[in-house]
């Protein structure tokens, strides 16, 4: 079968998070169908994570394509650029203040980016509710999406943008995660100037890091007077499990931390002791490096799906790069095969680079001696999968 032009085939672009929802309104812009699939039955159904910064060389890159870099500056927090590292001891080692109109990296909440970017898509471009199963039909299409509620469709171009946990991945490559031997808690804070002011204080208008070399925290401002601290060990994926603990079992879980970071002040502590609610566990993974696939002319991968590393400041960056490339591949391509050739001529190089200097980068999460506060992205899960999102639920230290 030949390859068919992009302005009459049907892209379906499974998850909706914010790499799958830029591809989808850079196509849009110009001139081509698209459908977005997504598991979640709609878009408020969870929190939608913490915050992230979009890096001026990559994420902004792809909102100005999107037509939304304007609207993206009217929301960001330019001040959550400020990055403090800390000893165990709570003093301050390193503190960077931003330039007042410095706006290379601003924070925004990945509830707003999401919230600004559904919004700029034509009505019902979103299909929620609708959790992929398998791909069926030949690899020169056309392609069949089978959905876990029984129905099927036809479709073109299949564009997974689906995270860690791709559902769409098996369709071109036999890759999968492994965990990073690093673990994540997440805990809550809200109201924090009234209710945790000495939080407040510690974390700043942008984000605290302190580690001794086994066990380290990144405490993150958000929008709305609430604050997101991770805490960060060197732990299996099943940590919580082997204790005989599970995710709800708050008061033993901090009993526990408490142990671990008994040598750390009272001030830094206070993360482990006074949160909202319980921990989100987050176990970190990533996928082996370099993760390349043969050429399919009808599947391809973005953000997550297509490169998870650990949370180092590329995650949404990435996903959103990715996605803004290959959007405007098919705009400018004859068919939609020349289109998938020349988005992963770049993105499979650039992301293989990318993932080898950040391999097994999650341990330098832990070092006392960090040279700097990685850059990076957090937040939740998203999508079509049942795993993390398209731009690496990045918990960002």
């Amino acid at each position: 079968m030949n390859s068919v032009a992009p302005a009459r085939a049907r892209i379906s672009i499974i998850g909706a998070g914010p790499g799958g929802l830029t591809c989808a309104r850079i196509l849009q812009r110009h001139g081509l169908a698209v459908t977005v699939y997504d598991r979640a039955p709609g878009p408020d159904d969870r929190d939608q994570g913490g915050t992230l910064d979009l890096h001026a060389d990559n994420g902004q890159i792809a909102l100005r394509e999107a037509g939304l870099l304007e609207e993206f500056f009217r929301l960001a927090r330019p001040e959550g650029q400020e990055m403090r590292r800390l000893d165990p001891a709570g003093t301050i080692k390193f503190h960077r203040v931003p330039e007042a109109d410095e706006l290379f990296k601003p924070e925004i909440d990945r509830g707003q980016l999401r919230d600004l970017l559904l919004a700029s898509l034509r009505p019902g471009t979103v299909r929620w509710g609708r959790a992929l199963g398998t791909i069926g039909g030949p690899a020169d299409g056309p392609r069949q999406l089978h959905f876990t509620d029984g129905t099927t469709i036809e479709t073109d171009l299949v564009i997974g943008a689906d995270g860690a946990f791709s559902r769409v991945r098996p369709a071109v490559s036999p890759a999968v995660p492994e965990h990073t031997g690093v673990s994540f808690l997440e805990a809550w804070f809200s109201d924090v100037e009234n209710r945790h002011p000495d939080i407040a204080e510690l974390v700043g208008p942008g984000g605290a890091h302190a580690a001794d070399g086994d066990r380290g925290l990144f405490a993150q401002r958000n929008s709305g007077d609430h604050v997101r601290v991770y805490l960060i060990q060197r732990a299996p994926a099943d940590w919580l499990s082997r204790s005989g603990l599970t995710a709800g079992d708050t008061d033993a879980i901090r009993a526990l931390l408490l142990e671990r970071y008994a040598h750390w002040s009272p001030r830094l502590r206070r993360t482990i002791t006074d949160n909202d609610g319980p921990y989100v566990d987050r176990p970190i993974f990533a996928l082996p490096v370099p993760h390349t696939w043969e050429h399919n002319p009808t599947v391809t991968l973005l953000g997550d799906a297509a490169h998870l590393m650990p949370p180092l400041g590329v995650g949404v960056n990435l996903a959103m790069l990715d996605a803004g490339e290959l959007a405007l591949a098919l705009a400018g391509s004859a068919t939609v095969d020349d289109a998938i050739h020349g988005y992963e001529r770049t993105m499979l190089p650039r992301s293989t680079e990318t993932a080898r200097m950040l391999e097994g980068g999650a341990e330098h999460l832990l070092s006392p001696d960090l040279p700097d506060i990685p850059d990076s992205d957090s937040g939740g899960d998203d999508d079509g999968d049942g795993g993390d999102d398209d731009d690496g639920d990045d918990a960002r230290p």
